[in-house]
């Protein structure tokens, strides 16, 4: 009887059954690959690190825009931005929204009919909720990754046959939270959500950073209000990081660690100018790690060139559920999907488009091969920020040259408000048109050219455009040409500004 008891408990002591092929999609807000897996040596990152060593890391991963609300729409429907219709932020007055008709791709809905739990925690950003629809939306602090994870463990560890799918979305490291009243100097950095006076978020171990070793990036000046704003990033960065080993924790106790897929990446780069907002490397450029159980191969550096628009085909084709078409197999006609919903029922559902096929591709193939190839050529697709910000942009990249068209390039630059308060901005600003910022100037940052190129494989820092360069008209034209297939190919509106403007 004894040795019977002791089985039963033992048997309870077990994790509860769980079904494979499980998904985190975990994504930061404005942080850019500064993780000690891509050789920065300041990052407090051991975590993102461990998870790299037993997954892919892609060193050449872009998102398609750096603005939060258009990027996590194409993260969510594998899609442009200008196709979906999300062409700018969606929450207060600026009011931009998908078209209905995503709804046949949306990334949650394509997950729950494939017979999947889906969950959301945090930062959420897109509109319309019936087209992004998760069955299970959970509260959590963004600026508190380990208070997060803590809050969905009762999601990840629910009994049953269903696999889960959470959509977990930090607040770090984004600007907010006040200005350090701390700094000596007149402009005070931004807090990046870190507590005033070194104060500390609940579960966290805070790291604190020096400002004098804190690395700059090539589109940044090197000037104390720079510095001290580093400092304020890296620390937010540093708590993610501690959110994303609760996550592991909370797996690998519950005994289905190595039946999760865990993708880390951040909707876009650092909330600098000369990153957000901007199609500059510094903007587009986005740390990407995926673990994925199944594959036997670990530790993992790809060259391939990866970009957001292949996130929701490749966790579909990770599930089962991608055609050869590139679209889902349970593809549901958004005219069926809509029928008899009354407040869809006079909308301009579709634009004019029809979502039937991703512009994604999977990435599921190349991932443990490091000589994996993926796009030869990405597209990037830039139209607004905040409402007030229209600054349409156009990108076409390869791993030899990037083309950006400035289609309003007669505007002065907008500014996000928080960017153009940003006192490592407006030390230079304050100085003078001609002060350095970055490769540039602070007047060459503000009045754009209408055509940029850039020998990016040589001078990956942007700081010669031979876009004037008689030598490389031709160049020029070729790579004019390819941005106007992939417009065409892509449904871009915008490509009527090739013809009146």
């Amino acid at each position: 009887m004894k040795r019977f008891l002791t089985f039963v408990a033992l048997l309870f002591a077990l994790p509860a059954f769980a079904a494979e092929k499980n998904i985190i999609f975990f994504i930061t807000d404005d942080e850019s690959p500064t993780l000690g897996c891509y050789g920065d040596t300041v990052a407090v990152t051991p975590h993102i690190d461990a998870l790299a060593k037993d997954g892919t890391l892609f060193r050449n991963a872009f998102a398609t825009t750096a603005s939060c609300s258009a990027s996590r729409s194409v993260v969510m429907s594998g899609m442009h931005n200008h196709k979906n219709g999300q062409f700018g932020h969606q929450h207060a007055f600026h009011g931009f929204s998908s078209f209905h008709d995503v709804a046949s791709l949306a990334l949650p809905r394509v997950l729950a009919n494939e017979g999947y739990r889906t969950g959301h925690i945090g930062k959420y950003h897109v509109a319309p909720e019936q087209v992004y629809h998760f069955e299970t939306f959970l509260k959590g602090p963004g600026r508190n990754a380990v208070e997060m994870a803590n809050n969905a463990k009762d999601f990840i560890t629910a009994k049953g046959d269903k696999p889960f799918f959470l959509y977990f979305a930090t607040t770090d490291p984004h600007r907010g939270g006040g200005k350090d009243k701390t700094s000596t100097r007149e402009l005070k950095p931004d807090l990046f959500g870190n507590l005033p006076r070194k104060g500390g978020h609940k579960g966290v171990e805070e790291v604190f950073f020096d400002p004098a070793k804190v690395p700059i990036p090539p589109f940044l000046p090197d000037t104390p209000e720079t510095r001290e704003e580093l400092a304020q990033y890296y620390q937010s960065c540093s708590r993610i990081d501690q959110g994303l080993g609760r996550l592991v924790a909370i797996l690998k106790e519950a005994g289905i660690y190595d039946k999760t897929l865990i993708v880390f990446t951040a909707d876009h780069g650092m909330a600098f100018s000369g990153g957000k907002t901007t199609v500059y490397e510094g903007g587009l450029r986005v740390p990407f790690v995926v673990r994925n159980p199944y594959e036997a191969k670990r530790g993992i550096e790809s060259q391939a060139m990866i970009s957001h628009i292949d996130i929701t085909p490749s966790l579909l084709d990770f599930v089962g559920g991608l055609d050869e078409e590139n679209s889902p197999k349970k593809w549901v006609n958004p005219k069926d999907f809509w029928k008899g919903k009354a407040h869809a029922a006079r909308e301009n559902r579709s634009g004019g488009h029809t979502f039937r096929n991703y512009h994604g591709k999977s990435w599921v193939p190349i991932l443990g091969k490091p000589d994996g190839e993926h796009w030869q050529t990405i597209f990037a697709s830039h139209t607004f920020h905040e409402i007030q910000m229209y600054y349409p942009m156009r990108v076409v990249r390869d791993k030899k040259y990037k083309l950006i068209w400035n289609i309003a390039h007669g505007l002065s630059y907008p500014f996000a408000s928080d960017l153009w308060a940003a006192s490592s901005w407006q030390a230079q600003y304050r100085k003078s048109m001609s002060a350095p910022y970055g490769t540039k100037t602070v007047g060459q940052y503000i009045q754009r050219p209408k055509f940029e190129l850039y020998d990016i494989a040589n001078d990956p820092n942007e700081s010669k455009n031979l876009a004037g360069d008689p030598e490389s008209a031709e160049l020029l034209t070729e790579y004019q040409d390819k941005l106007k297939a992939f417009q065409k190919r892509m449904d871009d509106p915008w490509i009527m500004k090739w013809d009146y403007e």
